[in-house]
């Protein structure tokens, strides 16, 4: 290990280590654009020059590896007046657009221009000025602004693998273009914003709408995927007007996918501020009390084998279990928190879990993906089983639909009977899993919501047992969900208890009239017309289908509004935080729940989210902790049976609205008009 000399500190670091690297272990920053912890180094901005003793000239910091005796100087007078110089030139054409700029505030060009910005300008021939580019509903671009740093080509090409960008001539008539006027196509565009270091890529939905330093900021966890991505969610007055990733190693790295990051205008759009009634067919506002008393009414003398209740796939923990308790004590069974009839079992937590853990899918050396397709489904994955397959030695393989996934793999067909044979090993594919040092399964929710959907699971289980899938310090057997409220409901055992009914039960008893009373808690995904003659009770945040199919309509708080638990795919814990407060007379849902129990006369035992959170925990030991992924027991789990010839396919045909509030997004609509159903093959040609 080289040792060198920083500012006078000594310090040993691993060979290959570049100058910056090192010099930002000791606390030393050094001033850069290009360079880029997660990206390629491209070395082109020259910002981070540095001087090394015995070199004729500063060098790049980023590029320049560390070596055996460096001396290295990063503030003297000849590193500031070399940094000055390059800061002139990339001033040179920038125009001096900070007061109208969107990135004004947190711009790194504003930032470094004060540290070693000249007080006047010596350029006197005509500035240069670039044609901006279309880059979708997403993306705003000034391409003046362009300081050819590069960022967006390298992310767009290695992280997102959608190699649309590129630099187009030389000097200083170089810009960055989309190849033949393609389309940025990534589920992960929205990234470009917060990598590019100037207001060259800005939010095109909010642009113009704020200024950085009026943003309430708040740290809170994403929902609407079940990654469970760190995000901070930045409001004006109770309004938010945008969402960021934030840095979190072990779920998104540092990346969002684009329905998080720009959905956030379908949070104030179709908003529910106040109950609603139906009369004489039409819905009508009432206040809480009515409301109540209306579902009292119904509910009064109704046994408990005709009330059932569905959650959807963005409740909360917390709502789940006052829900759960409150229908065990009307004397109903009929629970289920598959709103997609997902053959999952609650019994064996192994079974329902991404248990490689999104990090440690890293680690795998081959993978079979089954009835998914990760792109579309969790976007920030698939950047990570990209960046395994980058660094090579990784084979992989897809059952289900085929799509461009964005790393290369061998796709095997649609029809489940392939599972089989790779199960029974007589597929080649088989001997791949089984001669793989860390091999992993990824099964989709397309899997498993069929009606063969716990055949296929016991085949997968068969398979991982059989290849090595699960083995002492590793459990490669994963389970890709696609809702955020799915595993936290597993996990509180929000599914039919000792006689009770599962989703296609509930709807197959409503239209029959065996179900009178029917709870939605924010399920809108199931066949509503199904629900036949029912009394629906739907408590949401928005006015979506089950809204509009409810006889009594309870506004709740969408997962801005409220500090709420969930689990995300591989059973980490998290707990959101209020950003902004729940339009009109929204409230938190549990508690909408909590003051509906005192109207049944069955009044629930917690008043306090403390007390709550007691409850979960005394229902499983798994909410004791946050943000941490314990080991689950393996087990047996699945069913054996017939499998269909239906083709596996993806469980969403549009990634672009997936749920009530990406569907009230204008910008969600935008994306879907210009991008198809999200796969771009209208535009492109090619499925994926």
């Amino acid at each position: 290990m080289p040792k060198l000399t920083i500012d006078g500190n000594e310090i040993e670091v691993e060979a290959g280590v570049t100058i910056l690297q090192a010099a930002e272990t000791l606390g030393i920053e050094i001033p850069r654009f290009c360079y880029h912890e997660r990206l390629a180094i491209a070395g082109n901005c020259r910002m981070c020059l540095v001087e090394v003793e015995k070199m004729p000239k500063p060098v790049a910091s980023c590029a320049m590896p560390v070596g055996e005796g460096m001396i290295v100087h990063t503030n003297n007078a000849n590193v500031r007046k070399a940094r000055q110089g390059v800061m002139e030139f990339l001033l040179i054409n920038h125009p001096l657009d900070c007061p109208i700029c969107d990135q004004g505030g947190e711009c790194d060009l504003q930032d470094q221009a004060m540290a070693y910005g000249g007080d006047r300008g010596r350029y006197q021939e005509e500035k240069r000025s670039v044609e901006d580019k279309s880059y979708g509903p997403l993306v705003q671009t000034w391409m003046t602004r362009c300081i050819h740093c590069t960022r967006c080509i390298r992310f767009i090409t290695e992280i997102a693998g959608t190699p649309v960008l590129g630099g187009l001539g030389r000097s200083e008539h170089m810009e960055v273009s989309k190849y033949v006027d393609a389309a940025l196509s990534s589920e992960l565009s929205g990234n470009l914003i917060d990598l590019c270091p100037v207001g060259a890529l800005t939010n095109k939905p909010a642009a113009y709408t704020y200024r950085s330093w009026e943003l309430k900021k708040t740290e809170t966890f994403d929902t609407m995927d079940a990654l469970g991505s760190a995000i901070r969610v930045d409001a004006r007055g109770n309004e938010v007007i945008r969402i960021l990733p934030r840095i979190n190693d072990d779920v998104n790295e540092e990346w969002l996918g684009d329905r998080s990051r720009f959905a956030c205008d379908g949070l104030k759009r179709q908003r529910l501020d106040r109950a609603y009634v139906r009369r004489d067919g039409k819905l009508v506002s009432t206040s809480w009390g009515e409301a109540f008393a209306l579902v009292a009414d119904k509910v009064k003398g109704v046994a408990g084998s005709k009330i059932a209740a569905i959650a959807g796939d963005q409740a909360d923990c917390e709502t789940m279990v006052a829900v759960k308790d409150l229908l065990a004590s009307l004397g109903s069974g009929n629970i289920d928190c598959r709103q997609d009839g997902a053959k999952l079992d609650a019994s064996v937590r192994a079974s329902y879990l991404f248990n490689s853990t999104l990090a440690g899918i890293e680690d795998a050396d081959a993978l079979l993906v089954i009835g998914s397709n990760p792109r579309k489904e969790a976007p920030v994955l698939n950047a990570r089983i990209r960046k395994r397959y980058l660094k090579g030695g990784f084979k992989a393989a897809v059952i289900g639909p085929k799509a461009d996934l964005t790393f290369k793999h061998e796709y095997l067909g649609d029809s489940a009977s392939v599972l089989a044979d790779i199960a029974s090993g007589k597929h080649p594919f088989f001997e791949a899993l089984k001669s793989a040092k860390k091999p992993a399964i990824i099964l989709g929710q397309g899997a498993l919501a069929r009606e063969d959907g716990a055949a296929i699971l016991a085949l997968a289980k068969t398979l991982a047992d059989a290849t090595g899938v699960v083995a002492e310090g590793w459990n490669g057997f994963n389970v890709l969900h696609t809702a955020a409220a799915r595993v936290g409901g597993l996990d509180l055992g929000f599914v039919p208890q000792s006689g009770g009914r599962d989703v296609a039960g509930i709807v197959d008893g409503a239209a029959k009239g065996d179900i009178s009373v029917v709870f939605l808690i924010g399920a809108d995904e199931i066949d509503m017309k199904g629900l036949g003659n029912a009394f629906v009770v739907y408590l949401g945040s928005h006015g979506d289908a089950g809204a509009h199919r409810a006889d009594v309509v309870l506004p709740g708080a969408a997962y801005t509004e409220k500090s709420a638990t969930y689990v995300n795919t591989e059973g980490r814990v998290q707990r959101t935080r209020l950003a902004v407060f729940a339009p009109g007379e929204a409230k938190e849902d549990w508690r909408v729940i909590r003051a509906l129990s005192d109207s049944l006369g069955k009044p629930l035992a917690y008043d306090t989210p403390k007390q709550i959170r007691e409850r979960l925990v005394a229902v499983n030991p798994v909410f004791a902790t946050t943000d941490v992924v314990a080991p689950a027991a393996w087990g047996a789990f699945g069913a054996e049976g017939k499998l269909s010839d239906k083709p596996l396919a993806s469980a969403i045909d549009n990634f672009y609205q997936t749920d009530p509030i990406s569907r009230a997004s204008k910008t969600m609509a935008e994306c879907t008009a210009a991008f198809g159903c999200g796969c771009n093959h209208k535009k492109t040609g090619t499925h994926g």
